[in-house]
Formats: C-alpha cells, structure tokens, sequence
C-alpha cells in the first residue's frame, strides 16, 4: 500500500512540476498581459493543486496523518488564483493595455456595449 501511495505521489509532483514549468514558458513565450494571465492562472492553480495533493495523500498513506491544513491550501488555491488572474486581466483591459494583433474578437467590448444599451433602453422608457 506504501509504495503505491508513495508511487502516486511522485506521479502527482511530477505533473504538478510540469503543469508549473508549463505555466512559467507560457509567462515567457505568450504575446500579452492576457494569454499570459490566462496561462499563469491555469496551469499554476493546476500544478500547485496537483503538488498540494500529492503532499496530502503522502501524509495520509506514509504517516496516517490527514491534514486539514493541506486540504485548506488546495482550497485557497483554487479560489484565489484564478480570482487574481481574472482581475489582472480585467484591470489591464480597463486602464487600456491593448489586446495582441492576432485577437480575434473583444468579447468583453461586446458584453460592455449590450450593457450599455440596455441600461439606455431601460433609463429612456
């Protein structure tokens, strides 16, 4: 049972290493303040999680100890950096920073234009 537990934990610190580097090329390699973001949120909160994880089954399977203070941090993780990662780019986008050449479609432009209209259709009734 040790040396599975102890097999899946090298399985998780190892994907949650790579998920890390992934997200750190992504910070190097992507053209703007928004696919950076998005990189650096995803794969991040991935691998912190899967490192996370792989210390709470280590501790439980090897020392019979379930902590709950690992558990919280997966839970913190989780929730904070994609929160951060989103407000990044939402404040990078309202002070101006401008999107990459090979942008596609400004959805959030869409989103603020239909608010805005609606908000006129609703005042002017």
């Amino acid at each position: 049972m040790i040396a599975i537990a102890k097999g899946i934990v090298a399985l998780l610190l190892l994907i949650g290493a790579a998920l890390c580097l992934l997200s750190t090329l992504g910070l190097l390699r992507l053209p703007d303040v928004y696919n950076r973001s998005h990189a650096a949120s995803k794969a991040a909160t991935l691998g912190t999680m899967s490192v996370l994880f792989g210390v709470f089954i280590y501790y439980w399977a090897v020392d019979g100890v379930l902590s709950a203070k690992v558990l919280l941090g997966i839970l913190f993780i989780f929730v904070t950096l994609p929160i951060g990662g989103h407000l990044v780019s939402r404040a990078a986008y309202y002070t101006g920073v401008p999107l990459w050449e090979g942008t596609v479609e400004d959805d959030l432009a869409i989103d603020d234009l239909k608010q805005a209209e609606a908000r006129g259709e609703a005042g002017g009734s």
